[in-house]
Protein backbone atom coordinates (compact mmCIF):
# COMPACT_ATOMS: atom_id res chain seq x y z
CA UNK A 1 0.00 0.00 0.00
CA UNK A 2 2.94 2.10 0.64
CA UNK A 3 4.23 1.55 -2.75
CA UNK A 4 1.08 2.65 -4.39
CA UNK A 5 0.76 6.01 -2.24
CA UNK A 6 4.22 6.63 -2.84
CA UNK A 7 3.81 6.45 -6.78
CA UNK A 8 0.98 8.71 -6.24
CA UNK A 9 2.32 11.54 -4.47
CA UNK A 10 4.86 10.84 -7.44
CA UNK A 11 3.25 11.13 -10.47
CA UNK A 12 0.60 13.62 -8.85
CA UNK A 13 -3.23 14.28 -10.72
CA UNK A 14 -3.48 12.03 -13.91
CA UNK A 15 -7.13 12.61 -14.71
CA UNK A 16 -7.90 14.40 -17.32
CA UNK A 17 -8.23 18.29 -17.34
CA UNK A 18 -11.25 18.17 -20.15
CA UNK A 19 -12.58 20.26 -21.40
CA UNK A 20 -10.89 23.27 -18.66
CA UNK A 21 -7.60 22.27 -20.95
CA UNK A 22 -7.53 21.14 -24.34
CA UNK A 23 -6.81 17.27 -24.70
CA UNK A 24 -3.44 16.71 -27.45
CA UNK A 25 -3.44 14.00 -29.37
CA UNK A 26 -0.54 11.85 -29.70
CA UNK A 27 1.58 12.00 -32.85
CA UNK A 28 0.13 9.77 -36.01
CA UNK A 29 -3.92 9.57 -34.45
CA UNK A 30 -5.97 9.41 -37.27
CA UNK A 31 -8.71 11.98 -36.00
CA UNK A 32 -10.30 12.98 -38.75
CA UNK A 33 -10.00 13.54 -42.59
CA UNK A 34 -10.14 16.87 -44.08
CA UNK A 35 -10.00 18.06 -47.49
CA UNK A 36 -7.36 19.98 -48.78
CA UNK A 37 -8.45 21.14 -51.98
CA UNK A 38 -12.21 20.63 -53.07
CA UNK A 39 -11.59 22.42 -56.39
CA UNK A 40 -11.13 20.27 -60.03
CA UNK A 41 -12.50 17.11 -58.37
CA UNK A 42 -13.40 14.24 -60.73
CA UNK A 43 -15.59 11.40 -60.55
CA UNK A 44 -13.11 8.87 -59.74
CA UNK A 45 -12.75 9.75 -56.30
CA UNK A 46 -16.28 8.86 -55.09
CA UNK A 47 -15.09 5.35 -56.28
CA UNK A 48 -12.75 5.37 -53.64
CA UNK A 49 -14.20 5.37 -50.45
CA UNK A 50 -16.44 2.31 -49.66
CA UNK A 51 -19.17 3.90 -47.50
CA UNK A 52 -19.94 6.71 -50.01
CA UNK A 53 -18.59 9.55 -47.63
CA UNK A 54 -17.17 10.98 -50.98
CA UNK A 55 -19.15 13.08 -52.94
CA UNK A 56 -18.70 15.22 -56.26
CA UNK A 57 -20.45 17.82 -57.20
CA UNK A 58 -19.44 20.32 -60.47
CA UNK A 59 -16.23 19.55 -59.71
CA UNK A 60 -16.18 20.61 -56.26
CA UNK A 61 -15.41 17.92 -53.30
CA UNK A 62 -16.98 17.13 -50.42
CA UNK A 63 -16.47 14.43 -47.43
CA UNK A 64 -19.52 13.46 -45.25
CA UNK A 65 -17.79 12.52 -42.03
CA UNK A 66 -20.54 11.04 -40.74
CA UNK A 67 -19.94 8.21 -43.29
CA UNK A 68 -16.34 8.30 -42.60
CA UNK A 69 -15.00 5.26 -41.45
CA UNK A 70 -11.53 6.44 -41.10
CA UNK A 71 -10.25 4.18 -42.88
CA UNK A 72 -7.72 6.50 -45.25
CA UNK A 73 -8.19 4.59 -48.37
CA UNK A 74 -8.63 8.82 -49.89
CA UNK A 75 -5.81 10.08 -47.77
CA UNK A 76 -3.20 6.97 -49.80
CA UNK A 77 -5.16 7.97 -52.97
CA UNK A 78 -4.94 11.32 -53.28
CA UNK A 79 -2.57 12.61 -50.17
CA UNK A 80 -2.57 15.92 -52.19
CA UNK A 81 -6.35 16.46 -51.23
CA UNK A 82 -6.84 14.60 -48.24
CA UNK A 83 -5.27 14.12 -44.98
CA UNK A 84 -5.79 13.31 -41.68
CA UNK A 85 -5.43 15.84 -38.78
CA UNK A 86 -3.85 14.83 -35.12
CA UNK A 87 -6.49 15.99 -33.00
CA UNK A 88 -9.60 14.54 -31.33
CA UNK A 89 -12.93 15.27 -33.06
CA UNK A 90 -15.49 16.46 -31.28
CA UNK A 91 -19.42 16.54 -32.03
CA UNK A 92 -22.13 18.66 -34.00
CA UNK A 93 -25.57 19.63 -33.25
CA UNK A 94 -26.78 18.91 -36.37
CA UNK A 95 -26.23 16.66 -39.71
CA UNK A 96 -25.18 19.21 -42.23
CA UNK A 97 -22.04 19.99 -39.88
CA UNK A 98 -20.32 17.06 -40.49
CA UNK A 99 -20.09 17.65 -44.55
CA UNK A 100 -16.57 19.10 -44.76
CA UNK A 101 -15.58 21.14 -47.84
CA UNK A 102 -18.62 22.58 -48.50
CA UNK A 103 -19.81 25.76 -47.70
CA UNK A 104 -22.48 25.89 -44.39
CA UNK A 105 -25.91 25.72 -44.94
CA UNK A 106 -28.77 26.06 -42.86
CA UNK A 107 -30.07 22.85 -41.33
CA UNK A 108 -32.78 21.14 -42.75
CA UNK A 109 -34.95 21.90 -39.23
CA UNK A 110 -35.01 23.60 -36.65
CA UNK A 111 -32.02 22.47 -33.72
CA UNK A 112 -33.58 21.37 -30.52
CA UNK A 113 -32.22 23.42 -27.06
CA UNK A 114 -29.42 21.81 -25.25
CA UNK A 115 -30.80 20.04 -21.72
CA UNK A 116 -28.68 22.62 -19.87
CA UNK A 117 -30.82 25.62 -21.72
CA UNK A 118 -33.95 23.78 -20.90
CA UNK A 119 -33.81 23.18 -17.68
CA UNK A 120 -31.05 24.61 -15.71
CA UNK A 121 -30.49 22.24 -12.84
CA UNK A 122 -29.40 18.93 -15.04
CA UNK A 123 -26.15 20.77 -15.81
CA UNK A 124 -24.26 19.12 -12.62
CA UNK A 125 -26.29 15.83 -12.80
CA UNK A 126 -26.53 14.03 -16.81
CA UNK A 127 -27.83 10.18 -16.62
CA UNK A 128 -27.22 8.79 -19.64
CA UNK A 129 -28.60 5.60 -20.92
CA UNK A 130 -26.43 3.51 -23.60
CA UNK A 131 -28.14 1.79 -26.10
CA UNK A 132 -26.22 -0.28 -28.60
CA UNK A 133 -28.33 -0.67 -31.10
CA UNK A 134 -26.14 -3.14 -33.81
CA UNK A 135 -22.78 -1.48 -33.19
CA UNK A 136 -19.70 -3.84 -33.89
CA UNK A 137 -18.59 -3.54 -30.57
CA UNK A 138 -15.57 -0.77 -31.13
CA UNK A 139 -17.80 1.89 -29.25
CA UNK A 140 -18.46 -0.01 -26.30
CA UNK A 141 -14.65 0.25 -25.69
CA UNK A 142 -14.32 3.67 -25.87
CA UNK A 143 -17.68 4.56 -23.89
CA UNK A 144 -16.55 2.20 -20.93
CA UNK A 145 -13.17 3.96 -20.84
CA UNK A 146 -15.21 7.41 -19.51
CA UNK A 147 -15.03 5.69 -16.34
CA UNK A 148 -11.70 4.67 -15.63
CA UNK A 149 -9.96 7.40 -13.22
CA UNK A 150 -8.06 9.19 -16.23
CA UNK A 151 -11.45 10.16 -18.03
CA UNK A 152 -13.54 9.99 -14.67
CA UNK A 153 -16.62 11.35 -16.35
CA UNK A 154 -18.24 11.54 -12.84
CA UNK A 155 -16.20 14.16 -12.65
CA UNK A 156 -18.28 16.69 -14.67
CA UNK A 157 -21.75 15.44 -13.32
CA UNK A 158 -22.10 12.70 -16.18
CA UNK A 159 -23.43 9.19 -14.70
CA UNK A 160 -24.15 6.11 -16.37
CA UNK A 161 -27.60 4.35 -15.51
CA UNK A 162 -29.22 1.40 -16.49
CA UNK A 163 -32.93 2.36 -16.77
CA UNK A 164 -34.23 5.04 -19.43
CA UNK A 165 -36.47 6.23 -16.78
CA UNK A 166 -34.00 7.72 -15.37
CA UNK A 167 -31.87 8.94 -18.34
CA UNK A 168 -31.79 12.22 -19.62
CA UNK A 169 -29.65 11.60 -22.06
CA UNK A 170 -30.01 8.34 -25.08
CA UNK A 171 -26.60 7.33 -26.33
CA UNK A 172 -26.75 5.02 -29.13
CA UNK A 173 -24.17 3.06 -30.76
CA UNK A 174 -24.23 1.68 -34.26
CA UNK A 175 -26.87 1.60 -36.85
CA UNK A 176 -30.04 0.51 -36.09
CA UNK A 177 -30.92 -2.95 -37.02
CA UNK A 178 -34.65 -4.12 -37.94
CA UNK A 179 -34.29 -6.52 -34.24
CA UNK A 180 -33.40 -3.41 -31.95
CA UNK A 181 -36.00 -0.86 -33.67
CA UNK A 182 -38.53 -1.18 -31.11
CA UNK A 183 -36.07 -1.73 -28.19
CA UNK A 184 -34.52 1.86 -29.25
CA UNK A 185 -38.00 3.62 -29.38
CA UNK A 186 -39.15 2.03 -26.40
CA UNK A 187 -36.25 3.70 -24.40
CA UNK A 188 -36.48 6.70 -25.93
CA UNK A 189 -40.32 6.65 -25.26
CA UNK A 190 -40.64 6.27 -21.68
CA UNK A 191 -37.11 8.45 -20.73
CA UNK A 192 -39.02 12.02 -18.76
CA UNK A 193 -38.77 15.04 -20.23
CA UNK A 194 -36.36 17.06 -21.27
CA UNK A 195 -34.05 14.66 -22.66
CA UNK A 196 -31.48 14.41 -25.40
CA UNK A 197 -29.78 11.70 -28.21
CA UNK A 198 -26.52 11.84 -29.24
CA UNK A 199 -25.71 9.39 -32.05
CA UNK A 200 -21.95 8.26 -31.31
CA UNK A 201 -19.61 6.47 -34.24
CA UNK A 202 -19.77 6.81 -38.02
CA UNK A 203 -22.98 4.02 -37.66
CA UNK A 204 -24.97 5.90 -35.82
CA UNK A 205 -24.45 8.99 -37.60
CA UNK A 206 -25.30 7.73 -41.33
CA UNK A 207 -25.53 3.76 -40.86
CA UNK A 208 -21.67 3.72 -42.02
CA UNK A 209 -20.57 0.65 -43.63
CA UNK A 210 -23.91 -1.62 -43.03
CA UNK A 211 -26.14 1.41 -44.43
CA UNK A 212 -23.58 0.99 -47.15
CA UNK A 213 -24.05 -2.77 -48.04
CA UNK A 214 -27.78 -2.37 -47.32
CA UNK A 215 -27.86 -4.08 -43.72
CA UNK A 216 -29.55 -1.24 -42.32
CA UNK A 217 -31.50 1.58 -43.23
CA UNK A 218 -29.67 4.81 -41.84
CA UNK A 219 -28.44 5.80 -38.70
CA UNK A 220 -30.29 7.21 -35.69
CA UNK A 221 -31.86 9.93 -36.76
CA UNK A 222 -33.95 7.91 -39.34
CA UNK A 223 -35.78 6.84 -36.22
CA UNK A 224 -35.10 9.13 -33.50
CA UNK A 225 -34.41 12.96 -33.80
CA UNK A 226 -30.95 13.11 -33.09
CA UNK A 227 -29.36 16.26 -30.63
CA UNK A 228 -25.68 15.64 -31.21
CA UNK A 229 -24.12 14.05 -33.89
CA UNK A 230 -20.19 12.48 -32.50
CA UNK A 231 -18.39 11.35 -35.90
CA UNK A 232 -15.86 8.54 -35.38
CA UNK A 233 -15.00 4.90 -36.19
CA UNK A 234 -15.17 4.66 -33.42
CA UNK A 235 -14.95 8.27 -31.84
CA UNK A 236 -12.38 8.96 -28.98
CA UNK A 237 -13.30 9.24 -25.20
CA UNK A 238 -12.62 12.82 -25.66
CA UNK A 239 -14.93 12.93 -28.65
CA UNK A 240 -17.61 11.36 -26.21
CA UNK A 241 -17.67 13.61 -24.09
CA UNK A 242 -17.62 16.58 -26.08
CA UNK A 243 -20.64 15.20 -27.75
CA UNK A 244 -22.53 14.74 -24.29
CA UNK A 245 -21.28 17.84 -22.74
CA UNK A 246 -22.65 19.83 -25.86
CA UNK A 247 -25.94 17.71 -25.47
CA UNK A 248 -26.18 18.82 -21.82
CA UNK A 249 -25.02 22.59 -22.69
CA UNK A 250 -21.81 22.37 -20.62
CA UNK A 251 -19.71 23.12 -23.21
CA UNK A 252 -20.94 25.21 -26.91
CA UNK A 253 -18.46 25.00 -29.17
CA UNK A 254 -18.94 22.36 -32.20
CA UNK A 255 -16.45 20.63 -34.11
CA UNK A 256 -14.26 22.04 -36.71
CA UNK A 257 -15.57 21.81 -40.59
CA UNK A 258 -12.73 21.30 -41.98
Amino acid sequence: MFEWVARGLHKGIVTSRYPRRSEPAPAGYRGRVVVLDAHDGSGDLEAICPTDAISVRDGEVALDRGRCILCGLCVAADPARFAFVEEYSGGTRSRWGLIVGEPPVAPLGAVRAALGDQTRTLRRSIHIRHVDAGSDGAEEWEISALTNPYYDMQRLGLYITLSPRHADVLLVTGGVTPSMRAPLERAYEVMPHPKAVVAAGTDACSGGFAAAVGEVAGGVDQLLPVDVYVPGSPPSPIALLHGLLLAAGIVTDEATRV
